[in-house]
């Protein structure tokens, strides 16, 4: 069966920006010109420039033109298998290891837990529409390199409301790391848990972090256990074309 036109022309396009015909940066040929090029009418150019827009290779600019997107440095971000239990940011601490300085936009707000957070937070049924939850959506970013990961936490307000922790980033233990918060409440967190997995980004999610809606995304699904018990989990999204997961710790006594 024969390809639409404009996945042909798309085809033809990605495969001069993959060889170097046309470059990171270099200003597409108007729509106009490639119509010509192309022998196909102006509306089948636009498709297939769209589509090349929603993989990440073209970016467009009001009243300049379709360019090549400029290929973003990969970048590490360690997750250690040893973790420390840490009195201040681990962002913050990754960050200015690499010589960076690291920060932080959030918003924190109480919801009934989704059907999949409860199963990983172990809340069972819910109980009417009763509050369970304190969400916390981040995103961070370093000075140098702009937005690097978003993060949505949730914790149990069985836990945590009405003590000086209720609120991640508010009061006088802000913005440490959650087995310092739970210290400070008599939680000791004994162990966490890591899954990787990888998916498309959402839209809100490329807004975040400035990438094409459709982009692949590493999705590490975090939890951290007292006990048997999980008294945080998170999800953290990174693109997965500029960012390296590395995961490394000390080796055990044999």
């Amino acid at each position: 069966m024969d390809q639409p036109a404009y996945v042909r022309i798309a085809n033809d396009l990605r495969r001069r920006i993959t060889v170097g015909e046309l470059a990171p940066g270099a200003r597409l040929p108007a729509r106009q010109e490639l119509a010509v090029e192309y022998d196909a009418a102006q509306g089948v150019i636009s498709e297939a420039t769209k589509l090349l827009t929603r993989e990440g290779l073209l970016v467009s600019r009001p009243g300049a033109g379709m360019f090549v997107r400029q290929r973003p440095q990969r970048r590490s971000l360690v997750r250690s298998w040893f973790r420390e239990r840490q009195g201040g940011s681990p962002f913050a601490a990754e960050m200015e290891a690499q010589g960076r300085r690291g920060r932080w936009e959030y918003a924190s707000d109480t919801l009934q837990a989704p059907v999949e957070v409860r199963e990983r937070l172990g809340l069972g049924d819910p109980d009417g529409d009763r509050h369970d939850v304190m969400r916390t959506v981040y995103t961070f970013s370093s000075d140098d390199e702009g937005p690097w990961m978003m993060s949505t936490s949730w914790e149990p307000l069985s836990i945590t409301k009405g003590t000086p922790i209720a609120f991640p980033e508010s009061g006088e233990h802000a913005g440490l790391g959650v087995t310092h918060r739970m210290a400070v409440i008599g939680i000791q967190v004994e162990a966490w848990n890591e899954e990787v997995s990888a998916r498309p980004a959402s839209p809100d999610e490329a807004r975040a972090l400035g990438v094409a809606v459709g982009s692949i995304v590493m999705v590490v699904e975090r939890s951290y256990f007292a006990g048997d018990r999980v008294v945080e989990t998170a999800d953290i999204v990174v693109p997965a074309e500029t960012t390296k997961l590395v995961y490394n710790g000390p080796v055990g006594e044999s």
